[in-house]
C-alpha cells in the first residue's frame, strides 16, 4: 500500500509509484510543432532525440524509427482534431525497475498533442523584458545539453521571472557566461555580428537554432558565430532574440536599462515562415 495524498491507497492506483522519470528524472522529450498535418523539421528533431537516448544509455527499439514516430505523434494529433496547428510533445523514460540503477535499459514513450491558435510564426508579445537568472548556474557538460525531464532550474527560473515581472531570464552557465533564456536559445545583435552560444557552453542544441542559423547566413553583410557571450555584452547589443520551436523568434525589447529593436527578428519571422510553407 502507499500514501496518496493523505489516503492509504493500493500501488495500482497511482501510475507515478514506479515511474522512473517522476522518481529520478530518469526521462527525455522533444517538443514539436505541427503544421498542415506535418512535424516541422522533423528530422532534426527524430536525430535530437536519438541522441539524447543514447547519451543517457537508454535501449532504442528497432521499431523507433523517424516514420514511427511521426506516424504516433499524427495519428494522435488527428484524433484530437488539431493537425492544422498544434503543439506537440514526446517524453521517453525508462521503464520501472530497481532505484539509481535501472533493472533494464527498455523504454516507453507518452505523446500528448494539444492545439495551437496559429499556424505561422509571428511576434507574440511587443514587451519583452528579461533579467539574468542567477539563483542557479548551468554546468558546461553534455548533460546540459539534452532535454531531459529534470528541469528544476527552469521551473524555479519561471517562478522569478514570474514574481519580478519579467516575460523570461537568462541562464548563466558556470563561467558566468549566458548561455540561453528558460524556454529557447539567445541570439545577439551587434553591429553586423550576429552571435549565440555554442552547445559546448551548455546551452540546448535548439533546433530552430539551427534553423535560425542557416537563414541569418544567407543574408548579405551579416556575420554569423557561434561564441560565448558575456553578461556584459548585453547591454551593448542592438537586437537580442529568443528562440525555440513553438514560438519561432521573440524578441527581447528591454534588458534593465537598455531598449531593443527588432528589425533582424522580424525579417527572420518572414524567411522562417517562408521556409515552413515552401521549404
Amino acid at each position: 500500500m502507499i500514501n496518496f495524498n493523505g489516503n492509504i491507497v493500493s500501488p495500482e492506483e497511482n501510475l507515478l509509484v514506479n515511474n522512473r522519470a517522476f522518481l529520478y528524472g530518469d526521462g527525455v522529450f522533444e517538443t514539436l510543432k505541427i503544421v498542415d498535418n506535418k512535424i516541422l523539421f522533423l528530422e532534426d528533431h527524430y536525430f535530437r532525440l536519438m541522441s539524447s537516448m543514447r547519451v543517457v544509455r537508454m535501449e532504442i527499439p528497432m521499431n523507433f524509427t523517424m516514420e514511427y514516430l511521426e506516424e504516433q505523434i499524427l495519428s494522435l494529433a488527428k484524433a484530437n482534431n488539431c493537425e492544422a496547428s498544434a503543439r506537440a510533445r514526446i517524453t521517453v523514460y525508462r521503464n520501472d525497475g530497481g532505484y539509481y540503477l535501472p533493472k533494464d535499459k527498455t523504454i516507453s514513450f507518452l505523446v500528448n498533442v494539444v492545439p495551437l491558435e496559429n499556424a505561422i510564426y509571428k511576434i507574440e508579445k511587443s514587451t519583452y523584458e528579461v533579467d539574468l537568472y542567477k539563483d542557479f548556474y548551468v554546468t558546461k557538460q553534455l548533460l546540459s545539453t539534452i532535454k531531459s525531464t529534470n528541469k528544476l532550474i527552469n521551473i524555479t527560473g519561471s517562478i522569478f521571472a514570474e514574481e519580478n515581472g519579467l516575460e523570461n531570464c537568462l541562464l548563466l552557465n558556470d563561467s558566468k557566461n549566458v548561455i540561453e533564456a528558460l524556454n529557447g536559445n539567445i541570439f545577439m545583435l551587434m553591429g553586423n555580428k550576429l552571435t549565440t552560444p555554442p552547445v559546448s557552453e551548455g546551452c540546448h542544441n535548439g533546433v530552430m537554432k539551427r534553423q535560425v542559423i542557416a537563414l541569418a547566413k544567407k543574408i548579405e553583410g551579416l556575420e554569423v558565430v557561434e561564441e560565448a557571450i558575456s553578461p556584459f555584452d548585453l547591454q551593448r547589443a542592438d537586437e537580442l532574440f529568443v528562440t525555440n520551436i513553438i514560438t519561432g523568434i521573440q524578441p527581447i525589447t528591454k534588458y534593465r536599462k537598455k531598449d531593443f529593436g527588432s528589425k533582424l527578428a522580424s525579417d527572420l519571422i518572414v524567411k522562417l515562415n517562408t521556409l515552413v510553407r515552401f521549404g
